[in-house]
């Protein structure tokens, strides 16, 4: 992450320090062009007005708050951490991190301007979708931002779209592609390769007793938005290996075969690779689907059939390979 970004948890003693801001205000779940165009409006903005530009990032997001069960809601295209990168890489000055509990959803709708905007960041310009409800049981709307910031001095300034052959691009539009096994148009919907980051960590080593280690990668999410076996590519973020590509075949889901199906587990089969890399991050990039995820009915099923998988995603790969 970049050391420039600063990210903060509560607004007291922001304006003694910045005299004010540029803000948006969002999930950016993916950080798709979409909301790269946003961001590229908000420091062209707060270029201008000479003041740091702010994202107020909304977390955990309040489709995952209200869920009963994490089928309830859309899975994560990106987790906190992985946002935070994205962010900074755009060059945005500071993340206020808006954590959605019970307090912030009974605070009425003047109230989110005038306790979060006007007196805790003292927003200057905000930039926002026409569509942007906020505030207790979502009373707050464009109109009424535009009332308080004619009231209270600041400007408020609509998002430009994005769209991607008359179709706007949006999370719910990324995660539908993702699903569809469409990498291609993943990739420039999102100006990069979709992957999941995480910690590698130890696992129950079936992998490995079954011939085909595997790195487990620490998730955090409720749901997944990818369920089966992919061939995928491998940043190890090390210094040491920075500059190599692996190439792997990862499995993400919830194991059918050999555990209770509701814990989500990303684990990768590296290809021609046996170093120990327990708790470094990495970077899983998925890049065509081999099957579903499907649970067998005894170990020696599920071990021909990595076999096969492995096989698949070697064809893959020697697809790509120079003559």
């Amino acid at each position: 992450m970049a050391p420039t970004m600063q990210i903060i948890e509560e607004t007291s003693g922001f304006l003694a320090q910045h005299k004010g801001c540029v803000a948006t205000i969002g999930k950016f779940d993916g950080v798709h062009t979409g909301h790269q165009l946003i961001i590229q409006q908000l420091r062209n903005k707060a270029s201008e007005l000479q003041l740091p530009s702010v994202v107020i990032l909304i977390e955990p997001h309040p489709e995952e708050f209200f869920a009963v069960s994490p089928q309830d809601c859309p899975a994560r295209l990106s987790e906190l951490e992985e946002k935070l990168e994205l962010l900074a890489a755009l060059g945005v000055d500071v993340v206020y991190k808006l954590k959605f509990n019970d307090a912030l959803r009974q605070l009425s709708a003047q109230e989110y301007i005038e306790s979060i905007l006007v007196n805790g960041l003292g927003v200057a310009a905000l930039i926002i979708g026409n569509d942007f409800r906020f505030g207790h049981q979502r009373r707050g709307d464009f109109a009424m931002l535009k009332e308080f910031g004619a009231k209270h001095g600041f400007e408020l300034i609509e998002t430009t779209s994005c769209e991607h052959e008359g179709v706007r691009i949006s999370s719910t539009y990324v995660r539908q592609q993702l699903q569809a096994g469409e990498f291609d148009l993943v990739e420039l919907l999102l100006n990069r390769p979709y992957g999941i980051s995480g910690t590698v960590v130890m696992g129950q080593q079936l992998g490995r007793d079954l011939g085909f280690p595997t790195c487990n990668v620490k998730l955090n999410r409720k749901s997944l938005p990818l369920h089966g076996v992919y061939a995928c590519d491998v940043k190890v973020d090390n210094v040491d290996m920075a500059e190599r590509l692996l190439k792997g075949a990862a499995n993400i889901g919830y194991r059918p075969t050999v555990s209770e199906g509701n814990k989500a587990i990303l684990e990768v089969h590296l290809l021609d690779f046996d170093s120990d890399i327990y708790g470094e991050r990495i970077t899983v990039i998925f890049r065509q689907k081999i099957r579903e995820e499907r649970k067998f009915e005894s170990l020696e099923a599920l071990q021909t059939c990595i076999a096969i998988d492995v096989q698949s995603v070697r064809e893959f790969f020697a697809k790509d390979m120079p003559l």
